[in-house]
């Protein structure tokens, strides 16, 4: 799947807006400032590197973002209808910790984790659009995202801390020692970790079949228009329109990812 300039531009737009509606100060203008600065970056990285992985594509991170926060709203609102008691965290953390879950998908200071891949054969036959890159220390996922966040000065909460550490649920081993307690003191004191957990497994969901079923099914184009969050609109955009929406590029290995555009 591709996106255009402008819709990569009005995903990145709306999720700042999740920011300014749902973060509160000090915090709210760190946040901006920290997304800023990476804006480039962040605005156009995949949410993996692999086509058979949910949002391999130029802007598929924030598109994937702005849905497991969107997901995670509306699963509180059911948690709420079904009698859970939600006075244990607050739609802050609940936005800030979907916000934050996958940060450290961006690599560190100075390098992006998904660069273009260059071994043809992987591309074909794996479908690794994108490979890693060697020149980022490795780190789990949850664990740079929260090195990231204190890095530069952005304070979390122990809710946030634990939802975004075990956002990945059982599919990571490293959170059996949170999720899969049989003590009732030590089992999470507060919904929001389950909650976040399944909404980004609903968001990846959507996106696996909005990719793939129509493929399974015998079909490579779908019927179905492109799922958009907000009043997003599926438009062609012009040279113009990019380098609008874009700007000048300085990562090498995100000039490369605009010539798929």
């Amino acid at each position: 799947m591709n996106l255009t300039a402008e819709q990569i531009q009005q995903n990145w737009i709306r999720m700042m807006g999740f920011i300014e509606d749902h973060i509160s100060e000090p915090r709210k203008t760190k946040l901006i400032e920290f997304y800023e600065k990476y804006n480039e970056r962040l605005m156009l990285m995949p949410a993996a590197h692999k086509k058979e992985y949910h949002n391999a594509f130029p802007g598929g991170y924030v598109e994937h973002v702005n849905r497991v926060i969107t997901c995670a709203l509306h699963l509180h609102e059911l948690w709420v209808s079904m009698g859970a008691d939600t006075t244990t965290y607050t739609k802050e953390e609940l936005v800030f910790s979907a916000l934050n879950h996958d940060l450290g998908k961006m690599g560190d200071e100075e390098n992006e984790s998904y660069i273009p891949q260059t071994d043809n054969w992987r591309r074909e036959k794996l479908g690794e659009d994108y490979m890693f890159n060697t020149k980022v220390p490795f780190a789990s996922v949850p664990d740079r995202s929260l090195f990231l966040l204190q890095s530069h000065g952005i304070q979390y909460t122990f809710n946030e801390m634990i939802t975004i550490q075990t956002h990945d649920g059982l599919y990571d081993e490293a959170n059996k020692k949170y999720l899969m307690t049989y003590l009732p003191e030590q089992k999470p004191r507060t919904s929001l970790p389950f909650i976040v957990h399944q909404a980004d497994l609903m968001a990846a969901r959507i996106e696996f079949e909005r990719e793939w079923l129509p493929k399974l099914q015998g079909s490579v184009e779908t019927k179905k228009k492109p799922f958009t969050l907000g009043n997003n609109k599926s438009a062609p955009a012009t040279s113009a329109t990019k380098s609008k929406a874009l700007g000048s590029v300085k990562s090498e290995g995100l000039k490369n990812l605009l010539d798929n555009l």
